[in-house]
């Protein structure tokens, strides 16, 4: 089963699948688009994501963006999909509506995988089916229809992975600051790289950046700017034929050298070594 809303003035693309690995080159373009994927199956379904093996449990869902290089190729089961670009719904300008990025979009934590609870599955399993009868009855109001539903998908996962994926010790303001600071790293780790950066920008001392992560129990605010590099590193060199001298400039180093110590500081290889490791994988 697969939809598609595609409003070729706007560029703007919605679509719907029950079968993503079937259906992922059906679709118009999906390069620029950010995904839920939802396992509906009663069977762990893995997939990978920038390389890294993730299994999905039934009833649980992961949002990835354009950023990210998702294959299916190992996974035996059908995965449920919801997928749409910037030019449907720009979540950049409609955070303060659904107050998702640095939560599900756009962070600098681990993959954002939040469980369905039995209370909440009746609730999406609605909406799935709102989607498709909505799908099925094309007139000059769907595309509103369609992304007031998406509005819906997506303010009702913020709210699961907020409490199930930050600390319950923390208030709405602490969170929100918690998931600025990771949407603003994601905007600008290319050329800021001091916490003090961000601090500025939130009207917060470092410290109290400092004090709040660690409440949170997660990594410092000056590892996550950190980690956010290495792993555009590790997608540069993965998903690109561009040489380090490039992806040193890309990423705001001096020179390549400079890069190459940052990478083997952080992975324990040179880009050179990381390479030939994939090479050998494959």
């Amino acid at each position: 089963m697969k939809y598609e809303y595609n409003d070729s003035r706007l560029g703007a693309i919605l679509g719907l699948t029950s079968d993503f690995k079937k259906d992922e080159y059906r679709f118009s373009d999906t390069s620029n688009t950010i995904k839920f994927l939802w396992n509906r199956n009663c069977d762990p379904v893995g997939l990978l994501v920038d390389g890294m093996m993730v299994e999905l449990l039934p009833n649980q869902l992961m949002t990835v963006t354009n950023l990210q290089h998702v294959s299916l190729e190992a996974s035996q089961l059908p995965l449920a999909a919801i997928l749409f670009n910037r030019e449907f719904y720009c979540i950049f300008d409609h955070d303060s509506e659904v107050s998702c990025n640095g939560i599900l979009f756009f962070g600098t934590q681990d993959l954002p995988i939040v469980t369905i609870s039995e209370d909440q599955l009746n609730k999406y399993n609605l909406l799935y089916d709102m989607f498709v009868e909505e799908f099925s009855t094309p007139d000059n109001i769907q595309g509103d229809m369609l992304q007031m539903l998406l509005k819906r998908m997506i303010i009702l996962s913020t709210r699961l992975a907020k409490e199930q994926l930050i600390v319950k010790t923390l208030d709405n303001d602490q969170i929100d600051i918690i998931r600025r600071f990771n949407y603003l790293v994601d905007l600008h780790y290319k050329t800021k790289r001091r916490v003090s950066d961000y601090a500025e920008m939130l009207f917060k001392s470092p410290k109290t950046l400092s004090n709040l992560f660690s409440i949170y129990n997660q990594r410092s605010p000056q590892q996550i700017i950190l980690d956010r590099i290495a792993l555009e590193s590790k997608r540069l060199i993965n998903y690109t034929d561009k040489q380090n001298q490039e992806i040193a400039f890309d990423l705001g180093f001096n020179d390549a050298a400079h890069f190459s110590r940052f990478f083997k500081k952080m992975t324990q290889m040179t880009p050179s070594e990381y390479r030939e490791s994939l090479v050998f994988v494959a």
